[in-house]
């Protein structure tokens, strides 16, 4: 392999655990379980396929907070019993189909908003906040590895 091969490789991964690294770093200072901060399959899609439709900031930010919406809603109707996650989650994919904002490691935000049982505040923080803060981390993070020489494209 030849060190272009191996900086395709090493950036995506370096910038994969550092991003993990920041949401866990802020899921404790929110004194929130690291569990309940939904990126790292975002942060995996934005590192390793940031050209990807669905890396797009629009469709992070909104597929996370449609999806926590999703399961909000479903477990303020329905209750929130386990077997409510397959409802929320396909009320999830289907609001993020219609505003063209899928983004689908999003969609464990509705499980997780009937299972764990988080404040309706989880839209909020960790979804909004988190989401907007992964998608500036990615852009930064993307900025810096192309002026490094690495393309900003997988």
């Amino acid at each position: 392999m030849n060190s272009r091969g191996l900086l395709l490789i090493l950036v995506p991964a370096l910038g994969g655990a550092l991003g993990i690294g920041l949401m866990v770093g802020l899921a404790d200072a929110a004194s929130l379980p690291v569990t309940l901060a939904p990126f790292t399959t975002s942060i995996v899609l934005l590192m390793a396929a940031p050209a990807s439709a669905y890396a797009r900031a629009r469709n992070v930010v909104g597929g996370h907070v449609l999806s926590a919406l999703a399961g909000l809603l479903v477990a303020l109707v329905a209750g929130d019993s386990p077997w409510m996650a397959a409802p929320a989650v396909g009320l999830a994919i289907a609001a993020m189909q219609a505003t063209d904002t899928m983004h689908p490691p999003a969609g464990i935000n509705a499980l997780i908003m009937v299972v764990a049982h988080p404040s309706w505040t989880f839209v909020l923080m960790p979804a909004g906040l988190g989401a907007l803060i992964l998608v500036a981390f990615a852009w930064s993070y993307h900025r810096a590895a192309g002026a490094l020489g690495k393309p900003q494209s997988g």
